[in-house]
């Protein structure tokens, strides 16, 4: 059985961990990477059943995928980072911050939030199954571009193909175990509530999946907590706004570790 996680590891300084969104890979921090290795130490994960990391379970709980970063950076020897996720991502980052807060200096949630899936989030992840059950490129086609603010559709046309050929190299099984996994995800609002860890949230107006007013109102919960909303700006501001995002998570890493 394959039980690989798939890394990048490039850098020098304290450490900054990217984790990616649901399809996605690691590949979308490629710029990033290149633009921030030169005073930090990047280190990109391929989530369970993403990119080139295995599919382990019918279930790939957040805490699970926590987990295997936690294993990441224990064989990396690393103590301290940085930790930015971006949509799941930042799901399976909480969950980390949650059972490790020690090791954190800072939390960066990229299109994110603590709340677990209500009741009617819960049977779209059934249906969402089922569709990719039956037909997951059909799926990925329709579905990369509602990501995007209805502006940004036609200006990141080349971004939304290279996306969907990226996701579509992703199996239905990893992606299935993953949507079972956000289904039954936890609320972590004790945990905004209660954290001394510094959490810089980056929003876009033109959200369609997580909306702007929800984010607000968990932005005024942690003891520090920095926010940048994009206007223009839907789910994928790591693409929609790449100057405005990379900026803004390196001032924030800059702030946190101090240098």
């Amino acid at each position: 059985m394959n039980t690989t996680i798939d890394i990048t590891d490039n850098g020098n300084g304290p450490v900054i961990v990217f984790l990616h969104g649901f399809m996605e890979t690691k590949e979308i921090w490629n710029d990033f990477e290149q633009e921030l290795k030169n005073q930090f130490r990047i280190v990109c994960i391929d989530l369970p059943g993403h990119g080139k990391s295995a599919v382990f379970n019918q279930v790939h709980t957040m805490e699970f995928m926590a987990e295997a970063v936690k294993n990441v950076l224990d064989a990396l020897d690393i103590k301290k980072c940085l930790l930015v996720g971006h949509s799941m991502g930042g799901y399976v980052a909480l969950a980390f911050a949650n059972a490790y807060p020690e090791m954190l200096t800072g939390l960066t949630l990229f299109h994110s939030h603590v709340m677990a899936d209500d009741e009617k989030t819960k049977r779209d992840r059934e249906r969402t199954i089922k569709i990719v059950e039956q037909s997951k490129t059909q799926f990925i086609t329709a579905f990369i571009p509602d990501l995007f603010a209805e502006e940004n559709k036609k200006r990141f046309a080349d971004k939304i193909s290279e996306l969907q050929k990226i996701e579509k190299e992703n199996s239905v099984e990893g992606i299935c175990a993953s949507l079972r996994g956000m289904k039954a995800r936890k609320s972590h609002l004790a945990f905004l509530i209660n954290t001394d860890i510094p959490i810089l949230f980056i929003a876009g107006k033109e959200d369609s999946r997580i909306p702007v007013e929800k984010m607000l109102a968990q932005v005024a919960l942690p003891k520090h907590s920095e926010l940048l909303l994009l206007g223009n700006v839907g789910h994928m501001g790591f693409i929609e706004a790449k100057s405005a995002t990379l900026k803004a998570i390196s001032a924030f890493a800059s702030r946190v570790f101090e240098v």
